[in-house]
């Protein structure tokens, strides 16, 4: 059985896949049994043909394809449903997300406490646009005031959970960008790890900083409602002197 599953969330990526897979064996491989998953989010770049050839060739590597773009949430969350391995792991197709952190994500929930759920990336040196890096910091304000989440950067797409404890999440959509908030809601402990980033390899974002920032106010919104409603349990056991 595989102790790691790799979810890749994938939208027109075809010039970066192929680079991006073979680094992910390069770090990962040597450490333990691994499985790649690629969500192909309706890519029309030929994308599907690639990852169907390198399968013959790397018989740890599935995929899933939407015919229609469902989006990040939905391809990770569907990625996350199929996975064979308890520890999930996740990261971004376009290449800035460096595999070689990867391993910091996953020993410690292998290793680490039951507690223990998610191991979220926060980047630093970031190589986008500065556009790109001020509508971030922006937004990530914006969030660590209205949620307290302890965290500064949650749009890092290098994450690290447990699968049974993501599933048991509230789906909805975007909500891969409030995974700290959502995991400390149900109880669980979050660590959080400096990571690299780099520059896109080729292609161009699928999202703009107004399409992110008009998700982002409703989806706040809607985080911040979950987290008020949350009410947590204590059950104690009791013996049989105890029932009525």
């Amino acid at each position: 059985m595989v102790s790691v599953s790799i979810v890749i969330p994938a939208k027109n990526e075809s010039e970066n896949i192929p680079t991006l897979l073979d680094e992910i064996h390069a770090a990962v491989g040597p450490l333990v049994d691994y499985e790649v998953i690629v969500v192909d989010d309706g890519s029309t770049d030929g994308m599907d043909r690639l990852l169907t050839k390198r399968m013959e060739t790397q018989p740890n590597l599935r995929v899933l394809r939407n015919e229609r773009s469902a989006g990040q949430s939905a391809a990770v969350h569907s990625g996350v449903q199929a996975a064979r391995a308890d520890v999930i792991c996740t990261l971004d197709a376009d290449g800035q997300n460096p595999p070689e952190f990867l391993p910091a994500l996953f020993q410690p929930l292998l290793a680490g406490p039951p507690e223990m759920a998610l191991v979220a990336g926060q980047r630093v040196n970031r190589q986008d646009t500065w556009s790109k890096r001020m509508g971030s910091k922006f937004a990530n304000k914006l969030r660590s005031w209205a949620l307290n989440d302890g965290t500064r950067d949650t749009g890092c797409g290098l994450k690290g959970f447990r699968r049974d404890a993501f599933l048991a999440l509230p789906y909805f959509d975007h909500m891969h960008r409030y995974l700290p908030a959502l995991f400390r809601r149900d109880g669980w402990e979050v660590l959080l790890v400096d990571v690299g980033h780099r520059s896109r390899g080729a292609g161009r974002s699928n999202y703009s900083n107004l399409q992110r920032a008009l998700v982002g106010i409703v989806d706040l919104a809607g985080v911040m409602w979950l987290i008020r409603r949350r009410k947590k349990a204590n059950p104690q056991p009791i013996g049989p002197e105890g029932r009525k």
